[in-house]
């Protein structure tokens, strides 16, 4: 079996709860994996949102959040703050230019939301420090054994708002 990236709060191409985002708790979603591939040592996860910010004309890629060195064994609860991550997961720098988890907020319209999970078959260099996207994604280059995306969907609703 290959890979696999769940969540408890959404499935696959269905809407994030509120609670996840910018107009709820803004809190990380629930994810857990399955079917490691053979030799995976770490993993490494992406979220981002490649129709900022006008899904009509995207002008570019916001990253919401980045983590890496996650424990295979481990899970992602809901919530997950950095006194929260299992130990040794390292952080990336998002498009706020921080780390952490940022909810989708679009200013506009209907976005998807990539939650990309890769394994590799290294524990990456504690010296990455908090790397950004593509500094992590260089790194990551000749080790992934394998990937998978769960894609949620968010558009700001007047009912929502608080």
């Amino acid at each position: 079996m290959a890979l696999v990236l769940k969540s408890e709060a959404f499935v696959e191409g269905a809407f994030i709860p509120p609670r996840f985002t910018c107009q709820g708790e803004d809190l990380s979603p629930p994810l857990a994996w399955d079917h490691l591939p053979e030799g995976t040592q770490t993993l490494v996860l992406i979220v981002d949102d490649p129709d900022a910010p006008d899904p009509a004309a995207p002008r570019m890629v916001w990253d919401h959040w980045i983590l890496y060195n996650l424990p295979p064994e481990a899970v992602l609860e809901e919530g997950a703050s950095a006194a929260r991550l299992p130990p040794g997961t390292g952080e990336g720098i998002n498009s706020w230019g921080r780390t952490g988890y940022g909810g989708p907020c679009p200013p506009i319209g209907r976005h998807r939301y990539f939650h990309r999970l890769y394994a590799l078959d290294v524990r990456l260099p504690s010296e990455l420090g908090t790397p950004t996207k593509d500094t992590l994604l260089l790194a990551m280059e000749g080790h992934i054994l394998g990937r998978t995306e769960l894609v949620g969907l968010y558009e700001k609703t007047p009912q929502a708002e608080r």
